[in-house]
């Protein structure tokens, strides 16, 4: 019973860090500026204090956000695009944008200091340097 106890709380414990997928496509603020994301054609604009910065393919906009200490302003994001994940890192300025160039969807996230960790249909992957890895079985926490 203890045990089944303690699974429950570290699965609790693992999905509440999780941040939600959201689809705003409003003013975001950032420590680099405020963001936002603009449709032209087929493709989508990404916008630092009305400065193109990035421009990706999608359908629709979709991206995961993790949000600073403050808890007002997204220090970093994962964006959804037709070519797969895309990774915004906010802390600096400009923004450091780097691709995952796998095509994936992702369906969870989970931010750690230095990496991101994904679910998408083939399983869990880590995002650390610009580099995805699919990762296997092990005792590692994220949260």
């Amino acid at each position: 019973m203890k045990r089944l106890l303690l699974a429950a709380l570290a699965a609790t414990s693992f999905v509440t860090c999780a941040h939600a997928q959201s689809s705003v496509s409003d003013a975001l603020a950032t420590p680099a500026g405020t963001l936002q994301f603009v449709r032209d054609d087929r493709d989508f604009l990404a916008l630092l204090d009305k400065q193109i910065f990035d421009r990706f393919g999608a359908k629709t906009l979709e991206h995961f956000d993790d949000v600073g200490h403050d808890g007002g302003t997204i220090t970093r994001m994962l964006v959804q695009t037709a070519y797969g994940p895309v990774l915004y890192d906010f802390r600096s300025r400009p923004p450091v944008v780097k691709r995952a160039n796998v095509r994936m969807t992702v369906k969870r996230v989970y931010w750690q200091p230095d990496e991101v960790v994904m679910q998408g249909p083939e399983g869990w992957f880590r995002f650390k340097d610009g580099t995805l890895t699919k990762l296997q079985s092990s005792t590692t926490t994220y949260h």
